[in-house]
Formats: C-alpha cells, structure tokens, sequence
C-alpha cells in the first residue's frame, strides 16, 4: 500500500512517517530530506533549493517531480511508499497520479495532520534546536506557515472527497495520532 501524509510544516508528519516505516515496512518518500541531501551536494539544484527554502518558499515543482520519479519507478519501493509532505501543490498532486498510473500503483490512504499555527510555531522551535535545522527560525516557519495554508489549502480540497481521505488532530501526543492512523489502516 501507499500513504499520504501532509499537513503544514511541524505538523508530525515526518514522526509519523517513520513510524509507518518500522511498523509497516515500507520507504519513507521525504521532500525534505531528498532536498537537503541535494543542497549537501552543493549542485545547481541545491542552491536553487536552499534559496526558496531560506526565503519560506516551496521548492519548484519540476525540481521535486524529478527527483520524485525515480523513487516511484525503483521496482524495490513499489507499493510500498509513505510519502511525507508530498504533495504540496496541485501539480504535484496530479503528477503524482500520473506516476502512480504509470507504475501501476494508486494511494490507499491519505492522512491529513490539521495542527494549528501557535503549535507549529512551538514544535518547529523546539525542532529548531533538537535538529539544527537551518530552516527553523521564527520569520521562516511564519513564511512556510502561510506559504503551506495558501499553496496547500488546494491540495487538501483536491483529496478531501477521496473516500482514502482522514482528517486527524494533529495537536494531540505523538503515540495518539500514531494510534488513529493505525485504527484506520486496522493494523
């Protein structure tokens, strides 16, 4: 099977795909890891990436697609993938379907992590410290906060319909939002 999870930045979905990772075998599909790795490299791409990044910005599409499609066509991963904060736009949306189309695979579960904005604040604060993260200061998460509820609020109308579609309280503990995603999965 293959999961969606999204919400804005700080939400839990990175937590929570790791734990789907453990619990179900399964790859974890980070956006963001895939593009800090590519800013480590310190290619072109990279420093495009670091740019938008550093100005609370999303990353192009074109850029994320790519590096996308070879995860989805690696035959090991097939049907087996978490994607964590992907999609983010319509048009990453729609091209993840195409991929998915081409390689004979579909999404059996989305889950929405709804967080509120003082929380995020707070997490991605305290996320800040614990992971050193370049990205995580105050005037950024507020960017990404906004640039998320703007680009993103689409993404959610998009899958809100799909019968795969679950909402979850994405302020709650770690163990309980891991806990309704398992309810919904029955695993």
């Amino acid at each position: 099977m293959n999961i969606i999870i999204f919400g804005p930045p700080g939400a839990g979905k990175g937590t929570q795909a790791k734990y789907l990772v453990e619990k179900l075998n399964k790859f974890q599909i980070s956006t963001g890891d895939m593009l800090r790795e590519e800013i480590k490299k310190d290619s072109e791409i990279g420093k495009k990436i670091l740019n938008n990044m550093n100005d609370g910005k999303f990353v192009d599409d074109e850029i994320v697609n790519k590096l996308l499609e070879r995860i989805i066509f690696d035959p090991l991963k097939k049907n087996k993938l978490i994607f964590d904060g992907y999609p983010r736009t319509i048009n990453q949306a729609k091209n993840l379907e195409i991929l998915l189309n081409k390689s004979n695979q579909k999404i059996d579960y989305i889950f929405f992590l709804n967080v509120n904005k003082d929380a995020i604040i707070k997490r991605i604060e305290k996320r800040k410290v614990l992971e050193k993260r370049s990205d995580d200061d105050a005037s950024t998460i507020l960017k990404r906060y906004e640039t998320y509820m703007e680009v993103t609020k689409p993404v959610l109308d998009y899958y809100a319909n799909n019968e795969n579609f679950h909402e979850i309280d994405g302020s709650m503990q770690i163990n309980d939002i891991s806990q309704k995603i398992e309810e919904k999965l029955r695993v």
